[in-house]
């Protein structure tokens, strides 16, 4: 009887850690604000989730839409839309880029090979950035305030709590 109850208290030790370790290895796609550590999003990292942030191009004056996509656990670049060519702007495909129209007849670039580790924000002091995420529109000047400086990260749950998030 004793070797059993040792057996099952191991197996549920065992099973204990293995949960906890899959837990604490769990990449989550993390918002915060670098200056205090504040965290706004957490989000399990998923294959395919997708987020952008718009603003207005301080040079060019016109509306900008970045968008990214999680792929193999890393924040892509996946779309840039915005309505005319000017400084600051892309104003020549790379190769495996293709440029589209959108339904409003705003130019839509794709075809990134770039990866973010982390992706930096500084919101706007003029005009805002707006988060579209899980299919909400938010606010950062609203949720994190004027020169924010936001950051993007794939982190771990044990990362997040020993950087204090």
């Amino acid at each position: 009887m004793a070797v059993v109850c040792l057996f099952v208290f191991i197996m549920i030790i065992i099973t204990a850690a293995a949960v906890l370790i899959s837990f604490l290895s769990t990449p989550y796609l993390v918002m915060y604000v670098s200056d205090t550590n504040t965290r706004y999003i957490t989000q399990k990292a998923e294959e395919g989730l997708m987020f952008s942030v718009e603003f207005i191009h301080s040079v060019n004056q016109t509306p900008v839409k970045d968008t990214y996509i999680i792929e193999n656990e890393q924040i892509r670049a996946y779309s840039t839309t915005y309505r005319s060519f000017g400084a600051g702007v892309q104003t020549a495909l790379e190769e495996g880029q293709t440029m589209t129209y959108d339904e409003n007849g705003n130019m839509v670039i794709t075809g990134f090979d770039i990866t973010y580790d982390p992706l930096r924000y500084i919101v706007g002091t003029v005009s805002d950035h707006i988060l579209t995420f899980s299919g909400e529109e938010i606010s950062l000047r609203n949720m994190c305030g004027r020169n924010a400086k936001i950051v993007f990260e794939i982190c771990t749950a044990a990362e997040i709590l020993t950087k204090g998030m």
